[in-house]
């Protein structure tokens, strides 16, 4: 379906994805009604550091939004802030907002994100125990961030790991509960996992795994223990909860939108109405460099989709769809992730691990599909070329650290 001529964009959602679809909309000539819906007060702005710099007060609000207020009144754009959407009539190309009163559109982008999944045992509800996914939860954390109280973090991702590594840098006693027998045990290797453990008990952190959570204890209405399975009980003045996410697929759902662990969309970002977009978490797009479709968790993704829903709108070329890509801060550790390392059948780790610097590579049929980076940007960088081009590569060349990874990459990719 042609787009050109639509005279109103809506966008719900004030996330990373949102947030780039208004841009790339202005940037690339659009000069019609655009509106913002978004169910939070802020106007669009980073999540990452709301795990890192931002909860140990080392950014200000004011430096995580993307743009600040002014801009988006010099762009012409109507920010509606605290107001879902309801619903969306595709008949009547219309948005139900919440509070009452509906938004016309010729094209839509939903942009909706994700929420956290909720903790399924008795005491979720108590005072002291949080999701962080937003500002309002870091609000809600921060004053409790005090040296020497006890936080119990339930799951050991890259949030879990985060706030951990957060926490402790304050001064707090920390303990991650994780159900899997090794952090990180759905997103990488036994390799990163065992660097991760041996990393955070190093620093100070309990690390349980094995550990399942059978409830929360609490006085007076407010979390004092984790209760695992065993009947082991651990004390906490605060529970940080980081057990995974769920797509806010409902809106599109609704609307007999197709959806399967979020919006189905296309390459363009399109979804199965020719007229809505949906981009971010919320969207199961093609992994192109795969040969499958998935969700993307990541701000990458977020920014890819939103420049590639307002190129399909506007008539523009596809953007390039890039190696997907994502980071972790923990400690004076940067993580930086390339590629999606699912079904590999080789590790080849560059470099030894006691140095806090290596990578390490995964290869399926001897292809490079993925690589962890700690303290590595050179592995990183080369490797995001790699993934793309189908690079093979003998994993005894890419084990030799003799040989800079920029010579490994030039003759890969001229082979």
């Amino acid at each position: 379906m042609d787009l050109t001529g639509a005279s109103r964009i809506v966008v719900i959602g004030g996330g990373q994805a949102g947030a780039q679809a208004l841009q790339s909309l202005r940037q690339s000539g659009y000069a019609g009604a655009l509106t913002l819906v978004g169910d939070e007060p802020a106007l669009p702005y980073q999540r990452p550091p709301l795990s890192k710099a931002y909860m140990k007060g080392e950014m200000t609000e004011e430096r995580l939004y993307f743009r600040p207020a002014p801009w988006y009144q010099d762009q012409n754009i109507e920010v509606i802030l605290s107001t879902p959407a309801k619903s969306v009539d595709r008949a009547n190309r219309t948005v139900e907002l919440a509070h009452g009163g509906h938004l016309d559109y010729d094209a839509l982008i939903i942009a909706t994100g994700s929420r956290p999944r909720v903790l399924p045992t008795k005491g979720a509800t108590l005072h002291g125990v949080h999701d962080l996914r937003d500002l309002s939860d870091v609000e809600r954390i921060r004053p409790n961030m005090i040296a020497g109280r006890k936080m119990v973090i339930v799951g050991a991702g890259y949030i879990g790991l985060e706030a951990a590594a957060v926490a402790r840098q304050m001064g707090l006693d920390v303990t991650v509960l994780e159900m899997a027998p090794r952090v990180l045990a759905r997103v990488t290797s036994p390799v990163m996992s065992d660097f991760f453990e041996t990393e955070h008990r190093a620093q100070g952190v309990q690390i349980l795994t094995g550990a399942r959570l059978d409830h929360l204890d609490g006085d007076g209405g407010k979390v004092t223990a984790a209760i695992l399975a065993d009947g082991a009980r651990i004390d906490a003045d605060i529970v940080l909860v980081g057990i995974g996410i769920l797509p806010n697929e409902e809106l599109a759902r609704d609307a007999g939108i197709a959806c399967n662990n979020g919006i189905l969309v296309d390459r363009d970002a399109r979804t199965s109405d020719p007229r809505v977009f949906a981009a971010g978490d919320c969207a199961s797009r093609p992994l192109v460099h795969y040969g499958r479709s998935g969700r993307l968790e990541s701000v990458h993704n977020a920014i890819e989709q939103g420049k590639l829903a307002a190129a399909a709108i506007l008539g523009k070329p596809r953007p390039v769809e890039d190696c997907p890509w994502f980071w972790s801060d923990q400690y004076d550790l940067k993580l930086q992730i390339a590629g999606l390392n699912q079904d590999y059948d080789e590790i080849v780790v560059r470099g030894d691990p006691k140095d806090r610097k290596f990578a390490a590579f995964y290869l399926r049929n001897g292809t490079l599909i993925a690589v962890d980076a700690i303290n590595s940007p050179p592995e990183f960088l080369a490797s995001k070329k790699l993934i793309m081009s189908g690079a093979k590569l003998a994993p005894a060349v890419l084990g030799d650290t003799s040989i800079s990874m920029k010579d490994i990459a030039a003759a890969a990719l001229a082979a």
